[in-house]
């Protein structure tokens, strides 16, 4: 039978992250595909190492400034996506937190999507962007209202030209159908598990830690409000990204902004923390994931799909400490109670958890989706043979 031809369509590059991290694997199952992308911002040495080669962007890669608006641009004009000519392909697989799945598709061919979330922006986050994009400018709300309704309305119609739905949690599923009205199968990401249990110090007498993407949803600002006022603790926050000016500017002393560091660098300071420090409405969460295969205990906001990921201390096996609330209290009284109860939660505990989401797993479960997909669409179908990592 014929080998199918693949495109896969990646919604932005502009920093290394848990998304990245999916679409390497998808290189790795499908190393052969085309790769489609509206910017790519990422450096020589970052794209080497996800295993990305030659790329193709949008328009919006030659202009100037790109880099600072391409976002802000996303919601303005999601149908710039649309522009890609892929005709020649047998079979699309986006992975789309934003605008990937809205990839045009002759009658003919497979598109299957990863959906990370319906695009928070304008779907379950719309008031905390809306507040970001306005600021003191009241004046602008409606604008900013109308929008995102247009984008909404632009995503709906979008996600009928999906033929299958792949979603990285259960809490996705559920918003895959509110949203769009459509079933999607559930396959965790992969978790680079190996790595971090090698930089499982056993000691975890290190300050707290997080690792994240400095947007907005992911709510560092909560965890730097939370330990301002718990002074004789310390926090280190890793990462970058387009909040770290506005964190900056009211740092308190026990905080350390630490930008990106090394793979290695990261692994070992997560290894020896003493705890890992979550607040974001996730849609799963790797890097609470990554902490735990290091052996470290997780502090994290219960909404989302992290309790699918982490075992709360009312449970067996607990690996860390959930909290309801996004508010610096509710994160100062985890911390609490973590410290009261630590001695609950076990390295081996952690370890054996975060292993239920290795790679293997991912590459078996999604690239049967992939089948079913082919199986489903077509009597006879191109074959799509995964490269066993």
């Amino acid at each position: 039978m014929e080998t199918a031809s693949i495109a896969l369509v990646h919604d932005w590059l502009d920093a290394p992250g848990g998304g990245e991290a999916v679409f390497a694997e998808l290189l790795r199952m499908y190393p052969k595909a085309d790769v489609y992308t509206l910017v790519d911002f990422l450096s020589a040495a970052e794209r080497s190492k996800l295993g990305i080669g030659r790329v193709t962007t949008s328009a919006w890669q030659r202009m100037p400034g790109a880099r600072h608006w391409f976002r802000y641009a996303a919601l303005l004009y999601p149908n710039i996506v649309e522009r890609f000519e892929l005709s020649r392909y047998d079979l699309i697989i986006s992975d789309s937190h934003a605008v990937a799945k809205g990839i045009r598709k002759r009658k003919n061919q497979v598109h299957v999507c990863y959906c990370y979330t319906p695009a928070r922006f304008a779907w379950t986050m719309a008031a905390t962007y809306g507040e970001r994009a306005t600021g003191s400018n009241r004046w602008l709300a409606p604008f900013v209202d109308r929008a995102f309704a247009r984008f909404r309305s632009w995503d709906r119609a979008a996600s009928e030209r999906v033929d299958h739905f792949v979603a990285s949690s259960k809490h996705i599923g559920q918003l895959i159908a509110d949203c769009y009205g459509r079933r999607a199968d559930v396959v965790y990401p992969p978790v680079d598990v190996a790595r971090f249990a090698c930089a499982d110090t056993g000691a975890h007498t290190g300050p707290y830690v997080t690792v994240s993407r400095l947007v907005p949803y992911k709510r560092i600002d909560l965890l730097v409000e939370a330990f301002r006022r718990m002074p004789s603790r310390t926090l280190i926050i890793v990462g970058d990204g387009p909040e770290r000016r506005h964190l900056a500017r009211r740092l308190p002393s026990n905080v350390t902004l630490a930008g990106h560091i090394g793979d290695i660098a990261c692994a070992t300071l997560v290894g020896n923390a003493r705890a890992f420090l979550f607040a974001a409405m996730e849609d799963f969460g790797i890097a609470p994931l990554e902490a735990q295969a290091a052996g470290t205990p997780v502090i994290a906001y219960q909404g989302g799909a992290i309790t699918e990921t982490i075992v709360d201390l009312d449970r067996p096996g607990p690996t860390g400490v959930l909290y309801d609330q996004q508010t610096p209290k509710a994160i100062i009284d985890a911390v609490g109670r973590f410290e009261r109860e630590a001695a609950r939660i076990t390295r081996d505990a952690c370890r054996k958890n975060a292993s239920r989401f290795g790679a293997e797993r991912f590459r078996a479960e999604f690239g049967a989706c992939v089948d079913e997909a082919l199986a489903m669409t077509r009597d006879e179908a191109p074959a799509v043979r995964p490269v066993d990592a």
